[in-house]
């Protein structure tokens, strides 16, 4: 996504500015070490490129800026469930309007913080109190942070995810190392599987890795280098990829989009929104992913 080509609404700091795509205003860090793009609506990850680099997100050409589609891409926060265990599926952060609260910068790099708070909208989904927060701090490494509080006088249940789409090369030629060989195939009717240590796709993938080691690793030999996902606060790694009947089949990605994407995702699974994470009130829980090359 060329971050750098879009109209500035308004001009914060040296480092950080609003721009807009369409319907959608983004926040754009400009910094030495690296650029990167939060759009408010969906508080969502739109571009991560450390100085030097390629993006190591993925941004789909056809992604919907209307300000009320998901966008198709980057990392959408997946809140306050992950999945079709309830509606809409994936639960409704990612469409949700966030609020930029504060923006602090130095030589190491920039940090961003955005917040979501209840409204009627989705209180009519989901009739819990909640303070959401999410922290994306941009330097040589980016690190997404979701931090949730119950805000209300009961306790209640959540599970989520943070759906990076990274960007690879050729994913017919990269492989996948460190998500542990046992997962949900969700392409088997939630079977229960066994896998290799070292994963190359050459067909469509939809799994929940339940025991992933400390790093995920993706090596992309077109573009030469190495991504290294470390997530914290997850129970799973889900891996997607569409292939090209999924690609086919939305309209918010070209036909051959899925070439160049695969999602590692920092993900707390649950089958059901009630056997997820419960909180009591005024407790939190932080979820986070730290994406490097």
């Amino acid at each position: 996504m060329d971050l750098l080509s879009l109209p500035t609404v308004s001009v914060l700091s040296d480092n950080v500015t609003i721009v807009e795509q369409d319907q959608v205003k983004i926040v754009r860090v400009i910094h030495d070490k690296a650029t990167a793009g939060i759009a408010l609506h969906g508080g969502h990850v739109v571009s991560y490129q450390p100085a030097g680099q390629q993006d190591l997100i993925w941004m789909s050409d056809k992604a919907i800026f209307d300000g009320k589609a998901a966008l198709r891409g980057g990392i959408p926060v997946c809140w306050p469930w992950f999945g079709r265990i309830a509606a809409p599926a994936h639960g409704f952060a990612r469409t949700s309007e966030w609020e930029l609260v504060e923006h602090r910068e130095n030589d190491n790099g920039v940090i961003v913080e955005l917040a979501l708070f209840p409204t009627e909208e989705t209180h009519d989904i989901w009739p819990n109190m909640f303070d959401a927060r999410l922290l994306v701090e941009v330097g040589d490494e980016l690190k997404v942070t979701l931090k949730v509080t119950n805000i209300d006088d009961h306790e209640w249940t959540f599970s989520g995810a943070l759906h990076t789409y990274l960007n690879v090369g050729d994913i017919l030629q990269a492989e996948t190392t460190g998500m542990g060989g046992e997962y949900i195939d969700s392409l088997l009717e939630n079977q229960v599987c066994q896998g290799g240590d070292t994963l190359v796709l050459t067909d469509t993938i939809d799994r929940v890795y339940t025991k992933p080691e400390a790093q995920i690793k993706v090596e992309d030999k077109v573009l030469n280098r190495t991504l290294t996902i470390e997530n914290s606060g997850h129970n799973s790694a889900v891996l997607w990829n569409p292939w090209s009947q999924g690609a086919q089949g939305m309209t918010d990605m070209a036909d051959d989009g899925y070439k160049t994407m695969l999602c590692v995702e920092s993900t707390v699974h649950a089958p059901s929104i009630q056997q997820g994470i419960t909180l009591q009130p005024d407790q939190s829980y932080e979820l986070s992913t730290v994406i490097s090359a």
